[in-house]
């Protein structure tokens, strides 16, 4: 059962839940806390066409590529520790010791890619093992940079970066529904995918709404929780400022560790022009997102099980940008 949001939410969860219908997602919600404190929480649908398990709040979402972010904050963390000396190293410099390359046309490409090239997604490799553009030259988003830095990770700290996670953020916050799974249970919202790994490897991050409102309340608050120190400051600072090779075009979106990160209104960025400077927000292809908006003590999270391509008439950056404004609008009619 929805609990009751202010009015100034309605129009909010009514474009949510007509976005739902156009997209065909059968299950959608939406959590927002602003000042810490919840103040509208939604739900809508079922977890599927068969509509035997009804949304609510213990409905966890496979959030597709949200999961870049967490695994953003452990090469923060690998940073914060000295495992990675600089952002601007190489990726080459770190093969002898950590990264089994084998393959010398693969380890002849990663010449001059860093690893801000490779968490801003302007590192121009590509599936195919070629190269779109030079490293740090464009933009394009695609998994190689997330596949190289998983690998990195595990080598560095000796165990699958999703350990790290649950020792460091998971356990010590109290996080109960946040994972990856590969096993289905009657509070995932599934994608009917079969996953044959649950140590962040595939792209099977089950999280409820109010889970993934907390994660970016604990980058809002920059690792407080609850009132008390978990995680250093310095760690979200690094993780949501942007890090993007400066000469990028202007329109081109700007990328923290994976978030994208709002300085001013970029023509090819997720954020809206009405969502303040210094907000960040993470995306998956499933809908599902989460926008932090510091100015305004706010963290609004959105949530869908979208399959497929997008359908005829349906504008992505269109939606995402309204969302980010009535998120705003709301918030400052508080």
């Amino acid at each position: 059962m929805n609990k009751p949001c202010t009015q100034h939410f309605a129009a909010l969860n009514e474009y949510v839940e007509r976005i739902q219908h156009q997209i065909s997602a059968t299950a959608a919600a939406t959590y927002i806390l602003h000042k810490q404190e919840v103040v509208n929480e939604w739900y809508s649908g079922t977890h599927d066409r068969a509509g035997q398990r009804i949304v609510d709040a213990a409905s966890r979402f496979n959030v597709a590529s949200v999961r870049k972010t967490y695994l953003g904050f452990v090469v923060s963390l690998a940073l914060y520790e000295g495992k990675i000396r600089s952002l601007d190293d190489s990726i080459t410099d770190y093969i002898d010791d950590y990264l089994d390359i084998t393959d010398q046309q693969m380890a002849a490409m990663l010449s001059g890619t860093t690893i801000r090239h490779l968490l801003t997604h302007t590192h121009g490799l590509h599936h195919s093992n070629r190269r779109l553009f030079s490293a740090g030259t464009d933009w394009a988003y695609n998994n190689m940079g997330v596949n190289i830095l998983i690998k990195l990770m595990e080598k560095m700290y000796e165990k699958p970066f999703v350990h790290v996670l649950e020792e460091t953020v998971f356990h010590p916050c109290g996080f109960t529904e946040t994972g990856w799974s590969k096993e289905r249970d009657d509070n995932l919202v599934w994608l009917h995918e079969e996953y044959t790994d649950d140590q962040g490897n595939d792209g099977n991050l089950f999280v409820s709404a109010r889970e993934l409102a907390r994660w970016g309340q604990l980058h809002l608050d920059k690792g407080m929780n609850e009132g008390t120190r978990i995680i250093p400051a310095e760690i979200f600072e690094l993780a949501t400022s942007i890090c993007t090779p400066p000469q990028l075009e202007t329109h081109l979106p700007r990328n923290g560790f994976f978030w994208f990160v709002q300085d001013i209104p970029r023509a090819a960025s997720e954020l809206g022009d009405q969502v303040p400077g210094g907000s960040f927000q993470s995306l998956g292809i499933t809908g599902c997102a989460c926008l932090v908006i510091p100015k305004y003590q706010t963290v609004a999270v959105r949530m869908y099980n979208q399959q497929g391509g997008n359908p005829a008439g349906y504008d992505y950056l269109k939606d995402i940008r309204t969302f980010g404004t009535m998120v705003c609008t709301a918030i400052k009619q508080m």
